[in-house]
């Protein structure tokens, strides 16, 4: 079906995401949206959170989208259901792919999650895996300090290393063999966290599984984009558009083309 799959987050995080589906799925068009200008979601009012993504969601509907793809943790963690409930598109979240994921790969069935203040203290991440495996071991930490910084563009270098150092040492001596980035930031840090957190342990991002659902949910309902083309992407941004571009073409590694800024709410 030539229709775009969209795809929103709170800021750059979702680009993990769409740059996995992209991968998977070179055929499809997607059309982003990054709340950069109200940026983190993790501190805010839940029913905040709620009336950004459905602010967001009312703009893409314009496009005339196929599926939707909440790739904010956050907003996932409080508004997906409804979300599910509301539209006549398939939607997904982030949260049961990650989850998925790491229970495939965990030894000791011991798992930590690393989001953002909003996704942990909801326990979405501690609900999907023990709704899976009723005996996993799940230690749960906020890393607030995380999202500003990728927003800014600081993957790597001293101030990431010691922002990252200091903000996952509650995790130390815990035990875990398995450890989301319950953030879809949280990918860009990557390798700073997996030089913190040593090599023995799985580093758990869920865009690999998010895509792959996307490819299977499309499949089943007849959705899939089938003759050959060269899908033409959209990415809007509530904040700068230039800055939302470079540091979009740095991470995607292609060059994105236009970002265009929009404005969501009054």
């Amino acid at each position: 079906m030539d229709k775009p799959i969209g795809v929103i987050d709170s800021g750059l995080g979702g680009l993990t995401v769409a740059k996995e589906i992209m991968r998977q799925l070179p055929k499809e068009e997607i059309v982003y949206i990054g709340d950069s200008a109200r940026c983190p979601y993790g501190p805010r009012d839940p029913e905040d959170v709620r009336r950004f993504t459905w602010e967001m969601i009312n703009r893409l509907l314009k496009e005339q989208m196929k599926m939707l793809v909440i790739a904010c943790n956050t907003a996932a963690a409080v508004v997906l259901e409804e979300v599910k409930r509301e539209l006549a598109i398939p939607v997904i979240g982030v949260v049961h792919p990650g989850a998925i994921s790491a229970l495939k790969v965990t030894k000791r069935d011991h798992v930590a999650v690393i989001g953002t203040a909003g996704t942990i203290s909801s326990g979405a991440y501690e609900k999907a895996l023990k709704a899976i495996n009723s005996e996993v071991k799940v230690d749960s930490l906020a890393c607030p300090p995380f999202v500003p910084l990728v927003e800014r563009g600081v993957f790597s270098g001293d101030e990431a290393v010691r922002t990252v150092d200091q903000a996952l040492t509650p995790l130390d001596e815990k035990g875990f063999d398995t450890l989301i980035l319950g953030c879809t930031h949280y990918p860009l840090l990557r390798e700073v966290i997996r030089e913190r957190v040593g090599p023995d342990i799985e580093l758990i991002s869920s865009g690999d599984e998010t895509a792959r659902e996307v490819s299977s949910l499309l499949y089943h309902k007849n959705l899939l984009y089938v003759d050959d083309r060269q899908p033409q992407h959209h990415f809007y941004t509530t904040g700068d558009a230039k800055r939302f571009k470079r540091l979009a073409d740095q991470w995607m590694e292609i060059d994105v083309g236009h970002v265009e800024t929009i404005q969501l709410g009054e």
